[in-house]
């Protein structure tokens, strides 16, 4: 069986969590040979403990800490590169995105080690199933061109995740069928503390990071794609998708940047997919399979200083590059132009707007960092890479 899966997985805290996902293969029947696990991580941490976990489930793997990232830039000749893997930051998955491209895998998968699978699902079958999917499927759309993932009882929990703008609340919602034949991403949703931005857990009466009210899998019914021209939010801790996305797929560099913004790095990276998406006519499959998400508590208060400087970005990205892209015919060229109307647009008159202007010229050498990587390199080979 070929390696032909790039699981990608940050952890500074729980790599363990693994151990279930590699059971629930093994239960599922699912081939574990595929399988190629990235563990993203910082000096500070283990490394040689998470090692260990992966010879012991007898999967293959490599872990990078902050030492290593730097190493394997300086190995892949992209040294210059190296600025777009932010330190400390979810935003590091990008680092997987990069050896999934350089080595060649066909498809992605995101976990955060924050999850765990369910037991009665098939994890790994069921998102390629998905990728892999072709009929007929539920269509959402909203009068405010947002779809709410959580909308399928939407009316008990009220609930809207992070990245929703505000502005976009209280939709009108139509759904209706239709057919699709070219799946290029897999959102599987989420059980127990739903994925909320801080605002909204503290409305929600919860100081601890988490949330009051919680899902469970009776929340979600079927599963559905956004609409054309609707935008979603895409959260990354249990994704799949194909290698071809990877140019319009970077996860931005937040944390580490001077205008302190942070936690939309999957959310952003969702909004050019889904424009990318829309301009070639592929799409974003949602719903199974569901994960268990165990948030663990921390200060409400300390997410939100993470992300209010960039509350006021987050209800205009999305209009920004929706007005550009036309004409493209690749995600490159679409993500190009995403870059390029970010990385020189007046965004003066919304609070930290120079950010994006940041954030555009990270986006346009993410693609020239992608194009030094590509092209033939057979002594990169997944089955090598475990050293």
């Amino acid at each position: 069986m070929v390696t032909d899966i790039c699981v990608v997985v940050p952890t500074i805290r729980n790599h363990e969590c693994l151990r279930e996902y590699c059971q629930n293969a093994r239960d599922h029947g699912f081939d574990l040979d595929r399988l190629f696990f990235v563990l993203v991580t910082e000096d500070f941490c283990d490394t040689e403990a998470m090692e260990r976990m992966l010879d012991d489930e007898g999967v293959a793997g490599a872990v990078f800490d902050g030492t290593a990232r730097e190493a394997w830039f300086n190995e892949n000749g992209v040294s210059e590169y190296g600025h777009l893997v932010p330190e400390a930051s979810h935003a590091q998955t990008s680092f997987g995105l990069l050896y999934l491209w350089a080595n060649e895998f066909e498809y992605g998968v995101f976990i955060d080690d924050d999850t765990l699978p369910h037991a009665d699902v098939d994890f790994f079958g069921t998102h390629m199933e998905n990728l892999a999917y072709e009929g007929e499927i539920e269509r959402v759309r909203s009068d405010e061109r947002w779809v709410n993932v959580l909308y399928q009882n939407e009316d008990d929990h009220g609930l809207y995740p992070r990245g929703y703008p505000y502005a976009a609340m209280d939709e009108s919602v139509e759904t209706d069928a239709t057919y699709v034949d070219d799946v290029v991403a897999s959102q599987g949703l989420w059980t127990n503390v739903p994925d909320l931005d801080a605002v909204r857990i503290l409305m929600d009466g919860d100081l601890q990071g988490q949330a009051q009210t919680r899902t469970a899998a009776s929340d979600f019914g079927e599963d559905f794609v956004a609409a054309e021209g609707n935008y979603l939010t895409v959260c990354s801790m249990n994704l799949a998708f194909r290698r071809e996305v990877v140019p319009a797929f970077y996860q931005l560099p937040m944390d580490d940047n001077e205008w302190d913004v942070g936690r939309f790095d999957d959310i952003w990276s969702g909004l050019f997919l889904k424009r990318a998406a829309d301009l070639l006519d592929k799409q974003i499959y949602n719903g199974g399979p569901l994960c268990e998400h165990n948030k663990a508590p921390r200060s409400t208060f300390s997410d939100l200083t993470n992300e209010v400087h960039g509350l006021e970005l987050n209800e205009h990205v999305w209009e920004v590059v929706d007005d550009v892209g036309d004409d493209a015919s690749s995600y490159t060229e679409a993500f190009d132009a995403m870059g390029q109307a970010l990385a020189e647009g007046d965004f003066s008159d919304w609070e930290n707007g120079a950010f994006l202007n940041h954030c555009g010229e990270y986006m346009l050498d993410w693609l020239d960092c992608l194009a030094e990587l590509e092209g033939p390199q057979p002594d990169r080979i997944p089955a090598a890479a475990d050293d």
